[in-house]
């Protein structure tokens, strides 16, 4: 991924916290037939190493869990919600003109390989804790338990747990921190005019932390 300094986030538990937020990964994977992707949910758990790992389940009729029988590395990629940033919205673009479109994202991309885990008792776990993590925010959050025992047995047969130990972590933030105060302040009222509050959220937290660490002269 192509990262500028000024985009690059390094911080292991800042990328962490995206996977946690937003965790639809696009699953990008190579086998004989050339590259393959899957959008799959995966949670991140930890296992003592740096950067965790993320398991997750596939129907069993998705050939993407015979993927461990190869060596070859994947890639999982996170993505916060984007938005179009239009030259309008700067402050300076009144005063010269000079301004352009772009987008904004923040991204994490996560590498590791593969590994099948064909254990119902395995999968049931899994399922649970990632259903935990997201019915967390729920006034009346649904349990696994709340589905009849047959039902969630029969459709524990159906699936097949995959896990990803993570290798290694990139982070991506772009999200208007190379524009001067007064344009990152018009960018963020014009994402909340038009509705993109997450993305307005994340310039405004980087804009605050450039606040409160000005470069070094």
């Amino acid at each position: 991924m192509y990262s500028p300094e000024q985009f690059a986030e390094p911080r292991i538990e800042v990328m962490q916290d995206l996977i946690r937020q937003y965790p639809l990964a696009t699953l990008v994977t190579l086998a004989g037939d050339g590259l393959n992707a899957n959008h799959i949910p995966l949670h991140l758990c930890g296992d003592g190493s740096a950067y965790g790992c993320l398991r997750g389940h596939v129907a069993r009729a998705n050939p993407l869990w015979r993927a461990d029988e190869s060596s070859a590395e994947l890639l999982a990629i996170f993505q916060t919600p984007n938005a179009y940033i239009s030259p309008s919205w700067y402050a300076s673009k009144r005063e010269t003109g000079r301004a352009v479109p772009t987008w904004n994202y923040a991204a994490v991309h996560a590498y590791g390989r593969l590994q099948a885990v064909d254990d119902p008792v395995w999968i049931r776990d899994q399922i649970v804790a990632m259903t935990a993590a997201q019915e967390a925010a729920f006034a009346e959050p649904w349990a696994v338990a709340d589905a009849p025992a047959d039902f969630t047995e029969r459709l524990l047969t159906q699936i097949v747990g995959i896990e990803i130990r993570i290798t290694r972590l990139l982070g991506k933030w772009k999200v208007s921190q190379n524009q001067p105060a007064a344009n990152r302040s018009s960018v963020i009222a014009g994402l909340r005019e038009t509705g993109h509050d997450d993305m307005a959220d994340l310039v405004a937290e980087r804009s605050e932390s450039a606040a409160r660490n000005p470069p070094e002269t």
